[in-house]
């Protein structure tokens, strides 16, 4: 089986920095063209020159995927550009605040589920019709190594993330019949802008890192090579899967 994506067409979320730069960027090296979605326009355009130095052709999108509407409407937008889907990666998501859940505001909650959550089932319903017409193809779903253990403070987010594993398990149900796969990536601490706070303190990485068996950040690029061997080929019969990229945080005690 090949790992090669030569010939694909390839959709990824939040593709401006950190763990979706890096899957757009390894998707393109390994032959794959590339529409890039994500609201910084400054830094798609940046990413898009790079997917042209791969010599594959890039489409941008600016969108914010919490606009449902809009959203939507740039994904159609994209895959009518592309020609045809084969890959979706829904990475975009994030969390902005840590609160016992007592303490949290319900648009609080709804705004990280819309984020986190809601963005993929968007993704999905104008995807997956193109994906199931052709009778295949590869959808990703960003989800996270705090969805199988409780977070106390992140509830919204954990809560989220748990949801994007068992809605994958649902999703892969459903099309597996029809030659599409679904599967999720959950990451555990890894070494991009959004974690850039918990490295500014020693006491505080070290505090992180002592958690990890293997006592470093995951790279951008390992979760992106994860994400490149359930896009290919060589992943031809993994649907429903959680694929955990952390180090060995998961296990710990």
């Amino acid at each position: 089986m090949s790992f090669t994506l030569h010939g694909k067409t390839a959709l990824v979320t939040g593709a401006s920095r950190g763990i979706g730069r890096s899957i757009a960027l390894t998707f393109a090296a390994a032959g794959a063209d590339v529409a890039l979605v994500a609201r910084d326009t400054a830094s798609l355009a940046e990413v898009a020159q790079e997917v042209e130095g791969h010599g594959r052709r890039v489409i941008v999108k600016s969108a914010d995927v919490t606009d449902p509407e809009g959203f939507r409407a740039e994904i159609g937008a994209a895959i009518t550009e592309l020609g045809r889907l084969d890959i979706l990666v829904n990475n975009a998501g994030g969390n902005s605040f840590s609160l016992p859940l007592v303490m949290t505001r319900f648009s609080g909650w709804d705004k990280t589920m819309k984020l986190n959550l809601d963005s993929i089932v968007h993704a999905c319903q104008v995807a997956l019709p193109h994906m199931l017409e052709t009778g295949s193809g590869s959808v990703i779903n960003m989800s996270s190594v705090i969805a199988l253990r409780g977070a106390p403070l992140m509830a919204h987010y954990a809560a989220a993330k748990a949801a994007v594993v068992s809605l994958t398990q649902s999703l892969a149900l459903e099309c597996a019949a029809s030659g599409v796969r679904v599967n999720a990536l959950l990451p555990g601490w890894i070494e991009t802008d959004l974690t850039g706070f918990l490295r500014k303190s020693e006491d505080t990485e070290r505090s992180v890192l002592q958690r990890v068996p293997m006592q470093r950040w995951g790279r951008p690029e390992e979760i992106a090579a994860a994400a490149q061997f359930l896009a290919s080929d060589a992943g031809s019969f993994v649907t429903g899967h959680a694929l955990v990229v952390d180090g060995g945080l998961s296990v710990m005690p």
